[in-house]
């Protein structure tokens, strides 16, 4: 990138709904159309044009392909305005962010309307390939002795769903469901039950105290929902108020019944919202009078093995703090994404490991400890949920208002990446 930064201005998002609550009647490009539309709308205060509209999302409905288009038109962006969507999985709402910078450091547009949605209650259930095979047969049967011929082959187990999720959530390189990468990290840097059970608790108790501050407030437009009687969710669905050890401890392991550690109750929660925000030249900022949540100075992605993809961000991280000459005191607040509780201990350990940090990451030294009142201070996807689309927009908005909140100054935002990735970006407000 350039020395000139990027301006980030009007972020939002839709409150986060648990899967199968209050966003769960809504396709993604329903959810997305809302929270554009907002953002959108509030562009117009400023005598300029965007020129391009760009959202991540991994589920990508069938009825709506190229769905940013889609989202764009339902939102009121001029027809004349392009549109595309990216997908990084778990980073795909970063992705459209730091695409749109790359765009305009490139001098191919000066303002685009970026962001992230994701529905995953409506990750569709699959026919196995038995049943689409036995469906095309019969649509080819001409006459009815044929037809009947190709129903009686019909077998019960034709109508086994695969199930999406389930899919989507498995890598097919490793074949490991993120889950059991995460059980992978717990093995390799001895990381305890209890102390992914206290982790996830911190995550709940300080989400719940964050929202009756009204601190996710200034990031959420409240969302309507219902058909018959239309009432407006305003507050995310997933935090669980008051948790604690004592019921943290009752759940069994989900991904490995027998040795496990990673629960439901110290992952990332499945839920449905999308999030958005203007990105443009700070040079273009100043020009129409915008005043920015922030910037973004730098961006990074990184590959590592598949089967340990939670230790992404620290490999996106160290790949900024290189390239900038930055020391762990530099950064005033971290966001980490909550894949899972065990992903997060992970990276904050091998940053601060001087073997980890040498012979994996590049460093010279290791970067150092993460201190535990400056990473998520108002919890994470454990507490708030990860639609895998929209997350990415999520912490960069969230992580420059907390910054701007408590007058600080840097910050950087990094998710682990199912596949084996990890993506990063260096925040920083004046």
């Amino acid at each position: 990138m350039s020395k000139n930064r990027i301006a980030i201005v009007e972020g939002y998002r839709t409150p986060m709904g648990k899967m199968g609550g209050s966003l769960a009647p809504l396709a993604a490009d329903q959810i997305g159309a809302q929270i554009f539309r907002e953002i959108y709308e509030r562009f117009s205060d400023y005598d300029a044009e965007i020129s391009e509209v760009i959202i991540g999302n991994v589920a990508q409905p069938a009825h709506a392909a190229n769905i940013a288009r889609v989202i764009a038109l339902r939102a009121g962006v001029p027809r004349s305005v392009p549109a595309f969507t990216v997908h990084r999985n778990c980073a795909s709402g970063m992705e459209a962010v730091t695409s749109a910078i790359s765009k305009i450091q490139a001098g191919h547009d000066e303002i685009i309307l970026a962001g992230g949605v994701e529905s995953m209650s409506n990750i569709p259930l699959l026919f196995p390939g038995e049943m689409k095979l036995f469906l095309e047969q019969l649509a080819r049967s001409r006459s009815a002795a044929a037809k009947l011929k190709q129903l009686s082959k019909f077998k019960l187990k034709y109508l086994k769903p695969v199930i999406g999720l389930k899919l989507g959530l498995t890598d097919p390189v490793c074949n490991m469901i993120m889950g059991n990468t995460a059980e992978v990290l717990a093995q390799d840097f001895s990381i305890s039950r209890k102390d992914q059970d206290l982790f996830a608790m911190q995550s709940h108790n300080r989400a719940e105290q964050a929202a009756e501050q009204g601190i996710f407030q200034e990031e959420i437009i409240p969302f309507p929902v219902g058909t018959k009687k239309v009432s407006m969710l305003a507050a995310d669905e997933g935090i669980r108020k008051g948790q604690n050890m004592q019921a943290l401890t009752k759940l069994k392991p989900f991904f490995d019944r027998r040795n496990g550690t990673v629960t439901a109750g110290n992952s990332s929660q499945i839920t449905d919202g999308g999030a958005a925000l203007l990105v443009m030249s700070e040079k273009k900022a100043k020009e129409i009078g915008a005043k920015p949540l922030g910037y973004i100075k730098d961006f990074s992605y990184a590959g590592l093995d598949p089967a340990r993809m939670g230790l992404g961000p620290a490999y996106a991280i160290a790949q900024l703090v290189k390239k900038h000459k930055l020391k762990i005191r530099d950064i005033d607040l971290f966001e980490i994404n909550e894949a899972f509780a065990v992903q997060v201990l992970a990276c904050v350990q091998a940053l601060n490991s001087k073997k980890y940090c040498t012979e994996s990451l590049g460093l010279k030294d290791k970067f150092g400890e993460i201190a535990n009142d400056k990473l998520n201070v108002n919890g994470g996807a454990i507490a708030l949920g990860h639609p895998v689309g929209m997350s990415g927009t999520r912490i960069i908005i969230h992580l420059l208002r907390e910054l701007k909140r408590r007058k600080l100054k840097r910050g950087v935002a990094s998710l682990c990446i199912g596949g084996g990735q990890g993506g990063a970006v260096l925040l920083e407000v004046n």
